[in-house]
């Protein structure tokens, strides 16, 4: 399996992850959380991240300031489906790290 198949089928969840966290902390914006994922190591192209946003507002978990000008930059928020979504997304990772990490740690 190549890396670029690994990124489509599993990093892209971390990705939303942590733009949901970001958000949930401040408005965040398409640069700023590709600079942030940078941080992580995770190199996320504007042809992914942007359409990435766009579907994360679709589903309600993130909402655009709205704009005068068309070409400024869009921030998003949180929304209130947006914390649940990252309040059961904090569980499942909890205990994917639980089963993942600190189990093998004990092998």
């Amino acid at each position: 399996m190549s890396k670029d198949a690994v990124t489509r089928e599993i990093l892209i969840g971390f990705w939303k992850v942590h733009i949901l966290h970001h958000a949930e902390e401040r408005p965040i914006y398409g640069q700023w959380i590709a600079e942030e994922l940078r941080h992580h190591g995770y190199n996320i192209s504007p042809g992914t991240l942007y359409p990435m946003l766009k579907r994360m507002e679709a589903n309600g978990w993130l909402k655009a300031k709205p704009q005068n000008n068309p070409h400024a930059r869009k921030e998003y928020t949180l929304t209130r489906e947006g914390r649940k979504i990252l309040a059961f997304l904090r569980t499942q990772v909890k205990e994917l790290h639980h089963e993942v990490i600190e189990e093998r740690a004990g092998h």
